[in-house]
């Protein structure tokens, strides 16, 4: 192998931000972050929005993660879920707005 031009293959711990959920691995990942991890060293931390423990295929659940407002901005786009929907129209049917 050529000297100076391989990343630095080091121990880190991955958290999932969504789940509460911690891995230590190897990666080459650059962290500005350290943590100190269960068994009392510091490693770097590299945070991620969804892994294994949060990810629906490995759950069996589905959870709306909202990253950034991207649900937010969804629902303004196309409207609320036919669920949520159906509910607050049936909410608005019934109240008549007040005469002054």
């Amino acid at each position: 192998m050529k000297a100076d031009i391989h990343p630095t293959y080091r121990p880190v711990v991955f958290q999932d931000m969504s789940a509460e959920f911690s891995i230590l691995t190897k990666s080459t990942i650059e962290t500005t972050e350290t943590t100190e991890w269960e068994d009392g060293n510091t490693y770097p931390l590299a945070k991620v929005e969804i892994s294994s423990a949060s990810h629906p295929f490995f759950t069996g659940t589905m959870r709306i993660i909202d990253t950034a407002g991207r649900v937010e901005r969804f629902e303004r786009r196309f409207g609320r879920r036919r669920k949520g929907a159906g509910e607050a129209a049936g909410a608005d049917e019934g109240s008549a707005p007040a005469e002054g």
